[in-house]
Formats: structure tokens, sequence, C-alpha cells
């Protein structure tokens, strides 16, 4: 494969950006580079307000078939492939891990974000899935949190995420088990919304996309992803009552709800003129920012 092919490639139509995990050959392996370039397609679906939903699948016949294997025993000795490393973070932080990077991304978009998992999902395949708001799978996909298996941990973040998406008992079965299962038992455990047949899955996760980029305003969504994800970790209700107070008499001024509510009352399509690089609130974002300090590891003794 030449350098210069990229891991990652990008459809934008009709307000919905398509991003492909693109090593078929590998089954979509995950790399240093596709972190990276992961990374940059989340950059460019937050900067172009012509992005409203992102979708996220897999070329060929897998999603992402986890770390690409082929450094052997040494994959995951980060000190021997920090010098490796094509991620500007991960390069001069080497205690991050990739996953991570890429979880924490998709976390912080400001667009909502669907997984059209049409094939194996392993690994890192499957956890980077999980910041994602909508999981649809193929009938074909294959699920595995397999890290015991390797003799490593879950990654990407996904020990926030995981039992938040399913419950701690499904979690921690799938986790201690690493074992591999079918798209049916993602769907009873929650981890997907539904299943479809392989030709039915993607263009199924581009209706649900067009749903919300035709019918939605783009700042009330952003606002509301966040709202949702950030109020999992809240230790009260009123924590969300604050925000939601705030934000709705925020939008409720906007010329969005004016122009929302005089669409539905002359019954025609509305046209939302907020966007979202220009016209999020100021109490957006109303979390504090978290700078990464790594835990102590006895490196230095």
């Amino acid at each position: 494969m030449s350098g210069d092919t990229p891991h990652v490639t990008t459809v934008l139509a009709d307000h919905v950006l398509t991003v492909t995990l693109d090593r078929p050959e590998r089954l979509n392996a995950f790399t240093a580079r596709m972190a990276t370039e992961l990374i940059a397609a989340f950059d460019r679906a937050d900067a172009d307000d012509d992005v409203r939903v992102v979708v996220v699948t897999g070329a060929g016949r897998g999603f992402c078939a986890g770390a690409d294997l082929a450094g052997g025993g040494s994959t995951f000795d980060y000190d021997k492939r920090a010098a490796e490393a094509t991620n500007t973070a991960t390069a001069t932080d080497p205690d991050r891990d990739r996953g991570g990077l890429v979880a924490l991304r998709i976390f912080e978009c400001t667009k909502p974000v669907i997984g059209a998992i049409n094939g194996p999902a392993v690994g890192v395949g499957v956890t980077m899935t999980l910041p994602m708001d909508v999981r649809l799978a193929s009938s074909t996909a294959r699920f595995g949190f397999v890290f015991a298996r390797r003799g490593i941990v879950p990654e990407a973040a996904s020990s926030w995420f995981l039992p938040r998406v399913v419950g701690i008992s499904r979690a921690m079965e799938w986790v201690a088990t690493g074992r591999v299962f079918d798209a049916a038992e993602a769907l009873d455990g929650g981890l997907v919304r539904s299943v479809h047949e392989p030709d039915d899955l993607l263009p199924a996760a581009h209706a649900l996309a067009a749903e919300i980029a035709q019918n939605t305003a783009p700042v009330s969504v952003a606002i509301a992803r966040q709202m949702l994800w950030r109020m999992l970790g809240a230790d009260h209700p009123l924590e969300a009552h604050r925000v939601d107070s705030c934000a709705i008499i925020e939008r409720g001024r906007s010329a969005d709800a004016a122009e929302g509510v005089t669409a539905f009352l002359e019954k025609r399509p509305a046209r939302f003129p907020d966007r979202v690089s220009t016209d999020l609130p100021p109490l957006y974002p109303w979390w504090p920012d978290r700078p990464w300090t790594p835990l102590p590891d006895g490196r230095d003794g």
C-alpha cells in the first residue's frame, strides 16, 4: 500500500458526512494514521456548517478488525511504537491511548454521529463506536471486547462509555469473557439500535441521518447532544435543570425558535437560520475544560 493512500475517506452529500474506514484489505484494522485521519474528519465536521450529521462505516466486508497486529508481540507496547506515531498528540505524549483520542474527539463533536457497522468490529473497532449516538449493524457484523484475550485491557475510554450504553452487567460479561458475538446479541444487549441486511445498512443509516438533517435545527441538536451525554455523569437532576433552564431561555429567543414555530403554524418545512459555527449560545460549553494528567506508572522508579 502506498504511504499516500488514506486510511479514512469522506464524502459529503445532502448535509451528511460519510466517514469510511478505508483499509479493506486489512478489514480496516486501526493504525496511528487512521486515528489521525479520523480526528481530522471530525474536525472538518465541526467546522463545516454544511455538515449536519456524520455517518461512520467501513470499506469492504469489515468495519474495523481492531488494532493492526502487524507489529506482532510489540503491537501494544507504546514505548516501542511512540516513534512511529503520526498523530501529533500521541507523538508528543506516548502515555495517551490513540483509541481514546479518537473516542474523546467523537464525544466532543457538535454533530450527531451514526455508526453503520457493516462487518467485524473488534477491540478498538467496537470501542470507537461507543461515543457515537446511534449504532446500526449489518446482520454479518460481529463484535468483540477481546482485550483480556490479548493480555491487555479495554481502551478508548470504553470503561466509561460501555456501562452507560449497555449497563454494567452486560458490559462486564462481554469484557471479562472477551468472546466475539453476533449482531443479534448486540441488539439484545442494547449495543446497536437495529440490524439490517448488508445491502440495506447504509441506506438505513443515511435515512436516519436525513431525518435529522432535514427537519431539525443544527444548533439545537448540538446543544442537546452534549446535554444528554454530559448528564450521564451528573449526580443530581438539578444539574440538568440548571442547564435546561439556561438553554431553553437562550434558544427560546433565537431566530431558530421563531422559525420553528412559524413553520409549524404555516404547515411548511422549517428553514432554520442559525449555524453551529457562529450561533452557539454563551452557555456553550457549560462544562469545565479537563486537562490531561497521566497516572503515575512507575517508569521513573
